[in-house]
Order: structure tokens, then sequence, then C-alpha cells
């Protein structure tokens, strides 16, 4: 079962309140998305560790209704 926008967007705010995002729906499937999330979360942390961040709001739904996120994040 695919993941709405809508979501994805929620549960990355429900986790960094502060957050900046925009999802886009890469290949119109549900399945492929990309992200942007600007938030201070981010401050003085590696890409990697900004990306664990997201896909830890994700709650485990990376890799079953999830299937592919893009991700672009940064502080603002």
């Amino acid at each position: 079962m695919a993941m709405q926008p809508a979501d994805i967007e929620a549960l990355i705010k429900e986790a960094m309140p502060d957050a900046q995002v925009s999802i886009q729906d890469l290949a119109g499937d549900g399945d492929h998305y990309a992200a942007t999330v600007v938030s201070e979360a981010f401050r003085g942390k590696s890409r990697v560790q900004q990306h664990q961040l997201v896909y830890a709001s994700l709650r485990g739904r990376m890799g079953g209704e999830l299937h592919a996120l893009a991700l672009q994040t940064s502080a603002p």
C-alpha cells in the first residue's frame, strides 16, 4: 500500500515540528518520492545523520509502504 505525500509530511513534522517540508511524487505511483526538509534539528549534523533523523521519523515505513525517498536536507 502506497503512502500519500501528506502522510509523509505529517510524520516528518511530528518528529521535527519546525521543519519546512516539500514532497514531490517522482513516478506518479505513490511509491517514489523526493523530499526537501529544512529543520533546525539538522544544525551541526552530518548529511548522513540528517537523513537518519528523517528516516526515523517515518517509523519503519521505508521499504514497506514507502519504497523510495530521495532526500535533500539542510538547516535554515
